[in-house]
């Protein structure tokens, strides 16, 4: 156990000891603060009649369902049944919506920004290995005592320390400077969930915790994705660029062939969890528990590719 951590040790050394490391670290408080000065420039809604707006979605969410419910998708049709039954709690029970210019408002879009941690994992775990190959340390690697699985596993478990370090960095970032910028007068709003048809009431700050932790599933997969293709084939360019490709247009292409029940076998189909807590899966059949099976089989695979390739390859080759 001890020869494991002290490869991790040296796999995190390698990368925080580059500059490009500490650059994307930066990139991500400086989008943090850049998104909220843009917001505070902005203003707020607090001049906006919510109840109207709430009044209007549910008249146009039932228009909608009535003339075109037919042919619909069903994940159109789940997301206008969602928006109508959260604006009808909001207004029996007298609950805004989040506020632009809120801190939690702000926390909510700043998540986006998982995106770009997502990029930046990406690059690191695709480097990490394709690198050894590139740079002529591979032969030097593997002289020494540890096994390969033991170097492998360090290089994947150090990829993803950086994941949760950056996406630690967003949340306090985002907090604090949200907070600072807008003000922490809403902290004790709550958020409302759907699920199986009932609107239920949830802390907000623990709704980002669980938020946070759902949007770096995509994160881990695709990053796990790009480290197997950089253990294939020795290339970080091929890893980074595939990876980067299938995880922008991957959810769309599912979305576009949600009609079909096979699509809940795909990937991209089971990556979005939030579903089961705040809305319906892709297809009906669909349950949490399949979703984490599938995803699991998934990783299994990736990483057995990964161990072996790295592992039965002959290097001097």
């Amino acid at each position: 156990m001890s020869s494991i951590v002290r490869l991790i040790q040296n796999e995190n050394m390698k990368i925080y000891r580059r500059p490009g490391t500490w650059v994307m670290i930066g990139l991500i408080i400086a989008a943090v603060l850049t998104a909220g000065i843009i917001t505070n420039l902005s203003g707020s809604d607090e001049s906006t009649d919510w109840r109207t707006n709430a009044q209007n979605t549910i008249q146009e969410s039932e228009k909608i369902l009535k003339d075109s419910a037919e042919g619909m998708p069903k994940a159109y049709k789940d997301s206008l049944k969602r928006d109508i039954a959260l604006n009808e709690y909001r207004l029996d029970n007298n609950i805004p919506p989040l506020e632009r210019g809120s801190i939690w408002s702000f926390m909510n879009n700043s998540t986006g920004i998982v995106v770009l941690i997502s990029i930046f994992t990406i690059i690191i775990g695709a480097g990490i290995v394709a690198g050894e190959y590139s740079w002529g340390t591979i032969k030097l690697l593997l002289i020494r005592p540890a096994s390969r699985t033991k170097i492998l596993a360090s290089k994947f478990i150090a990829t993803l320390l950086f994941a949760l370090f950056s996406l630690v960095i967003l949340y306090i970032s985002s907090f604090l400077i949200g907070g600072l910028l807008l003000g922490f007068e809403s902290i004790d709003q709550p958020y409302l969930t759907y699920s199986n048809g009932e609107v239920t009431e949830t802390s907000m700050a623990l709704h980002f915790v669980i938020e946070y932790a759902l949007a770096s599933v995509d994160l881990l997969m695709m990053v796990t994705f790009a480290f197997m293709l950089s253990s294939i084939f020795r290339s970080s360019s091929l890893a980074i660029g595939l990876a980067i490709f299938l995880m922008f247009t991957g959810s769309q292409l599912t979305y576009i062939l949600s009609q079909y029940d096979w699509v809940k076998y795909i990937l991209f189909a089971n990556t979005d969890l939030s579903v089961y807590f705040d809305g319906s899966p892709i297809v009906d059949s669909m349950t949490l528990g399949f979703s984490l099976v599938t995803l699991l089989v998934y990783l299994i695979v990736f990483l057995l590719l990964s161990w072996l390739l790295f592992t039965k390859r002959d290097v001097a080759a």
